[in-house]
């Protein structure tokens, strides 16, 4: 053989072999790159896909976890007042059961027997006074259930002469002036001047301080901070009610035939 032939030829086999070995190490370094994604995974099956792992956050994961916290409920020495919400119920009587909010009067509506006074009675107390209603005329041994959904533990109480009289829950920071707004206005021949406001204090002794609710309109005084719990009463001005009471009798014995 030609000694340059021979070469040429040595030559060319080199280059083969090397662009083989070229191609394998590529291949191989595919391998080894694949190698750790299916260490990552090793219950995967044969021929399976992986799934990729999604990383869950510590606030959705306490979610999963916690267990859920459970609302406050009424304690059973817990009395009624104006704008709980309660769930009543008749056992045997399904077309009985509704929820029903006591108004600011302190009374709830209920089927056959109408408006009922619960306020200031403990959920056993006012189902007693239910079922007694219920026995008088509709049910032989009716079985009353309430169960108070929302309650309020802050409340104030307005009485005497104004439109609507009755205890209303509290919200905020509360005064004297917005108390009487609550109630709709005064009735006729209220005394602005005499507005009593009574309050236990911190040894359970009653108070009473009594406020000219003109002055306090007028910016003279202060409007005082209404607290839970207060009694709010509107006097009525004894002058102008026996005035009233006088001309009503004189009118009745103008018009009685038999005086």
């Amino acid at each position: 053989m030609n000694p340059t032939r021979a070469k040429t030829h040595q030559d060319g086999m080199r280059a083969a072999i090397g662009g083989i070995g070229a191609t394998c190490g590529i291949g191989l370094l595919a391998l080894a790159t694949a190698l750790p994604l299916q260490a990552q995974t090793p219950d995967a099956q044969p021929g399976a896909v992986a799934q990729p792992v999604v990383a869950r956050s510590a606030s959705s994961a306490e979610s999963m976890g916690a267990p859920l916290t459970a609302p406050n409920t009424a304690s059973a020495d817990y009395k009624i007042t104006a704008n709980d919400l309660m769930e009543f119920d008749v056992f045997g009587v399904p077309d009985m059961k509704r929820d029903v909010r006591v108004n600011a009067s302190g009374e709830i509506a209920l089927p056959l027997i109408g408006q009922v006074p619960v306020a200031g009675l403990t959920a056993q107390a006012a189902e007693d006074r239910i079922a007694a209603k219920y026995k008088e005329k509709y049910l032989q041994d009716p079985q009353v259930s309430l169960f108070i959904k929302e309650f309020t533990t802050q409340r104030v109480a307005i009485e005497g002469a104004v439109i609507r009289p009755g205890i209303y829950p509290m919200s905020g920071q509360l005064t004297l002036l917005r108390a009487l707004a609550l109630s709709g206005g005064f009735a006729p021949y209220a005394d602005l001047q005499q507005i009593v406001v009574y309050r236990n204090n911190a040894g359970g002794v009653r108070e009473q301080t009594t406020y000219d609710l003109d002055k306090v309109r007028a910016g003279t005084v202060p409007d005082p901070s209404i607290r839970s719990d207060d009694v709010i009463v509107v006097q009525r001005n004894a002058k102008r009610t026996a005035l009233r009471d006088s001309l009503f009798r004189d009118v009745l014995d103008t018009l009685n035939p038999f005086k």
